[in-house]
Parts: C-alpha cells; sequence; structure tokens
C-alpha cells in the first residue's frame, strides 16, 4: 500500500514511518511506565519487545536501529563516566573498592556455580557472573530528591560502581577475546598492551585536547558540543581498534572528561539532553526488539532458570550490602540505601548481554531471563531507595542545622553583553544544585535624561539573552530591571527587594587609586550587606583544574565565614577541581577543617605565608594556565579587614591569573552600615504603630494603619501605588514580616508605620504575616527610601527582636523592642 508517496507495509521500511513509531514511543511508553509505579526505560524496553521482529513486528532490528543503538550505548557509557563523583571516589577509595569487590565478587561467584550447574559452557557461566555483577543507578534520582547524594554511603556506592562495571567490562574484553583464540601469552600482550595505551591515551590525553580545545572555542557554541562526541567516539573506535569492546573506551573519555563537564553548564545540559532524549531511548528499544517472548513456551525449564538466575543476582547484591554495612558501621537505612542503588541492573547489563548475544556466547533464553532481572530489579531497587532513602534523609534533619547549607538566591548585574555567559557560568556553579530559587538577572538604567525608555528596552533584550542562555541549562532565570540615578544603589536596591543572598559582579580589572575595583562597585560594598562575587574571568571555567584561595588572618573569626567557604567548596565540587589554600599569617589549620567541611570530598591542601608579599610572590611562582584564584576578602570594620586587601585586587589584575574573584562575606545585620541616628528607624513613631489590627487581609491592614492619618480617597490612592503601581511593592523581608512600600508625590519625609494582626494575612507574592511595615517616601529621594528599606531589613534580621515585636502588649513596647538598648543586646522588653 503507498499513499503520498510512503510505502506502508509490514514491517515499516521508511525511514520516515521507522523515526515517527519511536519517538511515539519515547513519549509515551515512559508515561505509562510511570503510571504503573516501574521505571521509565521498562517502558521502552517492554515497547521494544511489542513492535520488535518477535512481536507485531511493526519494526525491523535492522541496519538503522542497530546503528541507532549502538550509538545510544556508548553514550550512556560515556554519561556514566562523565557524571561520577570523583572527589569523593578518591576520598572514600578504600571503603568503595572493599564494597566495589564485594558486590563484583559474590554475584560473579553465585552466577558462575549457578551456570556451570545449568550445563552452560565455562565462558558462558563466567560472562553470566560478570553480567551480574553490574549495577545501574537507576534509582539515583530519588537520591537527589531526598537530597543524600553526600551522604557517606551514597558516595562509597557511587565509588563501587566505578570499580564493579570497570572489572565487568574487563571480563567482558577477556571472554570477548578468548572467543576466537586461546588464551595464552601472546593474547594476553596482545589485549593488555592495546589496552594500556588505550587507557593512559584516552585518560591523560584527553583532558589535554579538552581544555586546549575549549580556551579557544565559543562558550555555548555548537562545537564544543561536537568535540565532546567526538572525544566519546573516537575513545570507542581505538578501543575497538585496540581488540577490545567500545564500551569500555566510551566509559574512559567519560572519566577523562568529567572534569570538564560542570553539572550546571550549558555544555553539559546539551550532551546529556541529546542522549537521555534520542540516543539512549534508542538503545533501550533495539534491546527490547531482541526479546522472543514465545521462547518462554518453547522451553519449559525456562521458568525455572529465570527464578534461579533471578534470586541469585538479588541475593548476591543484598548479601554484598548488609556485609559492607557492618564492615563500616553504617545505619541500617545507609545499609538498605546502598542494596537499592546497587541492586539495580540495567545500562551495563544490557550492554553486556548485547555483546555476549553478538558473540554467540548467549542464547535468546539469557537475553530473556536479563530482561526480566532489569525489569525486577529496578522495581525492587526504586521500591527500597524510595523508603530507606526517606529514612535517611529524616536522620540527615536531626542533624545541627548549618546556615552555610541554605538554598542560594543568587543575583547578577548585567552591563556588558559579551561577559553574561561566563557570568551566568558562575553564578549556575554557585546556586546550590537542587535550590527552587531562580538565578536573577538585572540592569540598572539611569533615571533621567530623556532616555529611560529607550534604555529599558536595551536592557531587557541583554536580560532576554541571559535568560536565554541560562534557560538551555534547564534552570529557572527571572529577569529584573531598574531605573535609578545611582547604579551602586540600584543594585543595592534590587538585591534588598529580591532578598539576594549573593551577587555576582562583573570586573574589567581597571581601577584606581581612589577605588578598589571601581565606584560602582565600591558603593555596593558601602550599600550591602550580602555575600559578593567580583570576578574578573578570562578563561572558560570548565577548564579548571585548581582552586586557588588567598585567606586572610583572622578571616575564621567573621561571621560570615562559614558560608563563604561553602560557597568556595560549592565552586569546587562544581568544578571538579582541588583546593589550594595560601594563610597569610595564621595557622592553616582551622582554615583546612572548615574549607574541607564534614560532608565535602574536595581534595583541600594549605601552605602558611608571612605577608601578602609572600602570597602574590607565591602566587607568581607556582601559579598554573588553568587555575582560578579566588581571595576571600573582607569588608572595612570587619575582623579580617586590613588596607592590604583593598590593593590586592588590582595587583592581581595586573600580576598573573586569566581569571580571579574576590569574595566578601555576608555581613549581619548588626555589623552592617549605621542606622538613622534617632532611636528608632526614620520615619517611625508612637503614633503610627498599632499593636491590634483587625484587617482579614494584607490590603485591609494597610488601610487600617492609614485611617488615623489619611482620608479614605489618599488612602485610595496609595493603596493602588503600592500593590499595582510601578515605584511600589509587598516584600516578605521574613517569616511572618511583609514591608509594603511605595515612592508618592506630596510627601516631604518617609513615613513608616507598623500593625500587628492576630490572624495572619497576605500580599501579592508573600506567605502569610502578622508584622507588617508600610513605608511611604517623596517619589524624588530613592536614596532616602533605600536606606531607610535597608535599616528595616536590619532590624528584622534578628529573630529575638521579632519574637519580642509579636508578643508585645501595647505599642509603647513594640516602639521599646526597636530601641538602641535592644539592639546593643539587651534584654528585649515584652511587657
Amino acid at each position: 500500500m503507498e499513499a503520498f508517496g510512503i510505502t506502508l507495509s509490514l514491517p515499516f521500511t521508511e525511514p520516515v514511518l521507522i523515526f515517527a513509531l519511536a519517538t511515539v514511543i519515547f513519549v509515551v511508553a515512559p508515561r505509562l511506565a510511570e503510571r504503573l509505579r516501574v521505571p521509565g526505560i521498562i517502558g521502552i524496553i517492554v515497547s521494544g519487545i511489542l513492535v520488535g521482529p518477535h512481536g507485531l513486528h511493526l519494526l525491523e532490528r535492522g541496519s538503522a536501529i542497530v546503528l541507532l543503538g549502538t550509538v545510544g550505548l556508548m553514550y550512556l557509557m560515556f554519561l556514566a563516566g562523565a557524571e561520577m563523583d570523583l572527589h569523593g571516589f578518591r576520598r572514600r577509595r578504600a571503603r568503595s573498592a572493599t564494597f566495589g569487590a564485594l558486590t563484583f565478587a559474590l554475584p560473579l561467584a553465585g552466577a558462575l556455580v549457578a551456570g556451570l550447574m545449568l550445563g552452560y559452557a565455562p565462558r558462558t557461566a563466567i560472562l553470566l557472573g560478570a553480567l551480574f555483577a553490574t549495577q545501574t543507578l537507576v534509582a539515583y534520582p530519588l537520591v537527589l530528591r531526598y537530597g543524600i547524594n553526600q551522604n557517606e554511603a551514597v558516595t562509597v556506592t557511587l565509588g563501587a560502581t566505578i570499580i564493579t562495571d570497570t572489572a565487568v567490562l574487563l571480563v567482558l574484553a577477556v571472554v570477548a577475546g578468548g572467543t576466537e583464540g586461546r588464551l595464552d601469552l601472546v593474547f594476553w600482550l596482545r589485549l593488555v598492551l592495546p589496552m594500556l595505551a588505550v587507557t593512559f591515551g584516552v585518560v591523560l590525553g584527553w583532558p589535554v585536547i579538552g581544555r586546549w580545545f575549549l580556551r579557544r572555542s565559543e562558550a555555548g557554541g555548537h562545537e564544543e558540543f561536537l568535540f565532546i562526541t567526538g572525544g566519546l567516539f573516537s575513545a570507542a573506535a581505538l578501543a575497538q581498534l585496540a581488540g577490545v569492546e567500545p564500551i569500555l573506551g566510551a566509559f574512559l573519555a567519560g572519566l577523562a572528561l568529567n572534569p570538564l563537564l560542570p553539572a550546571a553548564s550549558l555544555l553539559t545540559n546539551r550532551v546529556r539532553f541529546v542522549g537521555e532524549a534520542i540516543f539512549i531511548p534508542f538503545f533501550l528499544l533495539s534491546v527490547g526488539m531482541l526479546v522472543d517472548v514465545r521462547a518462554l513456551a518453547r522451553e519449559p525449564g525456562a521458568w525455572g532458570v529465570m527464578a534461579l538466575l533471578l534470586a541469585i543476582a538479588v541475593g548476591a547484591k543484598w548479601a554484598a550490602a548488609m556485609t559492607a554495612r557492618r564492615l563500616f558501621g553504617y545505619s541500617t537505612a545507609q545499609g538498605r540505601t546502598m542494596f537499592g542503588l546497587s541492586v539495580s541492573h540495567a545500562a551495563a547489563m544490557m550492554a553486556v548481554t548485547l555483546v555476549g548475544y553478538d558473540l554467540g556466547i548467549f542464547n535468546e533464553l539469557i537475553v530473556n531471563t536479563v530482561i526480566l532481572i532489569i525489569l525486577v530489579s529496578c522495581v525492587i531497587g526504586s521500591a527500597v531507595v524510595a523508603r530507606a532513602g526517606r529514612e535517611l534523609a529524616l536522620q540527615e534533619e536531626r542533624k545541627p542545622y548549618e546556615s552555610a547549607a541554605a538554598p542560594e538566591r543568587v543575583l547578577v548585574p548585567l552591563s556588558n553583553p559579551a561577559t553574561a555567559p561566563a557570568l551566568m557560568d558562575l553564578a549556575l556553579l554557585l546556586r546550590a544544585p537542587q535550590s527552587p530559587e531562580p538565578v536573577l538577572v538585572l540592569t540598572v538604567v539611569p533615571e533621567g535624561g530623556g532616555h529611560a525608555d529607550a534604555d529599558v528596552a536595551d536592557a531587557e533584550t541583554m536580560l532576554g539573552g541571559a535568560v536565554a542562555y541560562a534557560a538551555g541549562v534547564g534552570l529557572d532565570v527571572r529577569a529584573v530591571t531598574r531605573v535609578d540615578q545611582n547604579f551602586g544603589r540600584g543594585i543595592a536596591r534590587a538585591m534588598l527587594e529580591t532578598r539576594t543572598s549573593t551577587a555576582v559582579i562583573g570586573w574589567d580589572g581597571r581601577t584606581s587609586r581612589q577605588w578598589v575595583f571601581g565606584s560602582v562597585l565600591d558603593q555596593l560594598l558601602e550599600l550591602s550587606t550580602q555575600q559578593l562575587v567580583v570576578a574578573k574571568l578570562g578563561h572558560p571555567l570548565s577548564t579548571t583544574r585548581r582552586l586557588v584561595v588567598l585567606v586572610p588572618r583572622w578571616s575564621d573569626h567573621d561571621p560570615g565565614f562559614p558560608k563563604a567557604a561553602a560557597t568556595i567548596r560549592r565552586l569546587a565540587v562544581g568544578l571538579a577541581a582541588e583546593l589550594v589554600l595560601v594563610v597569610v599569617k595564621a595557622d592553616p589549620a582551622p582554615y583546612l577543617a572548615e574549607f574541607s567541611g564534614a560532608k565535602s570530598t574536595v581534595p583541600v591542601t594549605a601552605r602558611p605565608v608571612e605577608s601578602w608579599v609572600d602570597a602574590l610572590h607565591a602566587l607568581r611562582e607556582t601559579r598554573k594556565p588553568h587555575d582560578l584564584v579566588a581571595v576571600l576578602s573582607a569588608r572595612p570594620q570587619t575582623v579580617a579587614w586590613h588596607a592590604s586587601l583593598d590593593r590586592v585586587p588590582g595587583r592581581l589584575a595586573a600580576l598573573v591569573p586569566e581569571s580571579f574573584l574576590v569574595l566578601y562575606p555576608p555581613v549581619p545585620a548588626e555589623a552592617g552600615p549605621a542606622m538613622a541616628e534617632e532611636g528608632v528607624p526614620r520615619g517611625l513613631t508612637r503614633q503610627r504603630i498599632v499593636s491590634e489590627i483587625a484587617g482579614r487581609s494584607g490590603p485591609a491592614v494597610l488601610d487600617a494603619l492609614l485611617a488615623p492619618h489619611y482620608p479614605p480617597a489618599r488612602r485610595e490612592e496609595i493603596l493602588r501605588a503600592i500593590l499595582h503601581g510601578d515605584r511600589g511593592a509587598a516584600l516578605e523581608i521574613a517569616s511572618g514580616v511583609v514591608l509594603a512600600h511605595a515612592r508618592l508625590d506630596a510627601f516631604e519625609a518617609p513615613e513608616l508605620y507598623l500593625g500587628r494582626t492576630r490572624t495572619s494575612v497576605t500580599f501579592p507574592g508573600t506567605g502569610p504575616a502578622q508584622l507588617v511595615f508600610l513605608l511611604l517616601s517623596p517619589a524624588d529621594r530613592p536614596g532616602e527610601h533605600l536606606a531607610v528599606l535597608a535599616e528595616v531589613a536590619r532590624l528584622i534580621a534578628s529573630p529575638g527582636r521579632v519574637a519580642a515585636l509579636r508578643t508585645a502588649a501595647t505599642a509603647d513596647v513594640m516602639l521599646a523592642a526597636l530601641a538602641p538598648a535592644a539592639r546593643d543586646g539587651a534584654d528585649v522588653p515584652t511587657r
């Protein structure tokens, strides 16, 4: 049958029909499988059984399916190596090696004995044992969802996966090589020497070539993706030429290029997306097409063989996990999590099975058995991790809270489109991997001059490019535009209104004697209390191998030091870079302890120096082309500040590194810029405090605050400006505290109101609140408006003051809670 030039016959032979059916399967099958509470990959494999030559015969396992399936197999093994936590593996390599040996040897021995008992040839029994020793981290997404990916038991299991799957691939290479000849000395030389050459060539050569290429290519360009895929298939081809299976070469390429693929980068997202969307599904589909369900009916003993091998596959993994749990002293939840992660078979098992089937070592019965084991093991593994992982997550929550581990809300002020991609890459690395917070991109356009509309339009165009760039990584990005006469003040205002925790700001390296960086950045240092990261980026961050941190004396006494150390650790983990501390005039021991962190897997070393001159000299002498230098600086009037710190950025810009960062830790509210001289924030009086408001909504509370002072028409105008105008907003500045504000005409000075409700109220975009501040300022004085906003925000940063305001009996007591004595640490009155 022919229609519109397309031949309709079974099996389909037209490329368009084949691809159309395949894509429909890739969309529908995983969704149906997940509705049945099984992993999505099972749905694609079962679909391959149904549409393949042994099912409805809609598709033939011809050259096109074989080609795409082979590409998918290579891609799968590459991603397995590229997404490993190499730092974690190195740090806990002894335990990973022990568990890897257990989870490899026990299934291998059990399946080998069972295979010989069932009458299989020795090479088939050996490869069958290796098959059962594989493990695929099918349940790892659950680990990420529960936030336990840094737990030691999980890290050890990930390291064991490297050892186990590598050992299986070596066994496969030996068995495959021995099918066509004797295992004599010549065979071993032909196997081992080329394998060593390929291994060292790929592991040592690919990173060097990759860094050279990425430093000279356009950031975010298509050539980066083509280079990575070229490296993948070149390594696979070299392995095949050396006489070993190409999947080993693909796996080695993933390990070699691992440091060049940060988890949050655009390149990594592209590599993962193409594999997971196209090639890997074709591999799973081609695997399913191998299965002949009718073979089970033709062989009466097939179900007994399947049951035996399934019991061995699951039981041996359980024994390995429980043995490791007792050896390492882990909890029951940790042991079960290790079992759930290691019992699942999918990628590596299917890879070995496919090779064994093509070599004639495995028959259809073994292929069918493997499919059943994959199905059952994935269901068991996912169910065990879902339960044990949740219990482990609850145990983690009961540990002391670390403020440095709080989710990051990162803001990136932009002024130059050329530097936007590099700054966005840095911001994505600093952002907590599982944080739900969006990355904020900001432009400030000058107020006045008659060109505001055009400037805002240009700013929005630049922000749109940054948003599109970050969207390629699959992360949420929100654009923010501010109009202000002063750029530094505009950035500080945006940081306050968006509750930013870290700002990432670019710098061109030019300075003068009057400034540390320049007028805008220096003003921002004075106006803000949040963590600031000033970046001069001259090379792709993904090529970084070492993160060298200059640490001044007394930094560990700064209240913001733990957060700054956590930020640097997160950057090192994201870049897969080692951490080198250069500590100025101090004992490096406490800094080593803080930067290492209880859960960190980053290798950290430290060296003391006697002065900043020595530090810069050491940096000049020991720097390497792929270093990223970071200075842990300090704001004036903080414990760690010294005049030398203000000169370091200029010296670095003229001295050595292509790229460096200057990090300013956050300043606690009590240590921030001085507040107004009055005893309370400017504009707040006793008459503007209401201790009991009966309003049932946010606008009703604001109306009640204004009622004693303004007539209804004026109140309506003010509320409209706050809730619907472009110079007003309602912000949640703390849990249960909202600050509504607006700049309006006909005001001569700021007016600040405070009200408390017994029942929580909400405003658009905020959570429930019981304390409501209202700030009204003159329209032509945005700087004064921002200053009062900052005063209120610093006051509310104290949990004790918030509690006192909530429990105060009268308005007088509420006013006393804001007095200087309370700010200086005296007891806060509540009655």
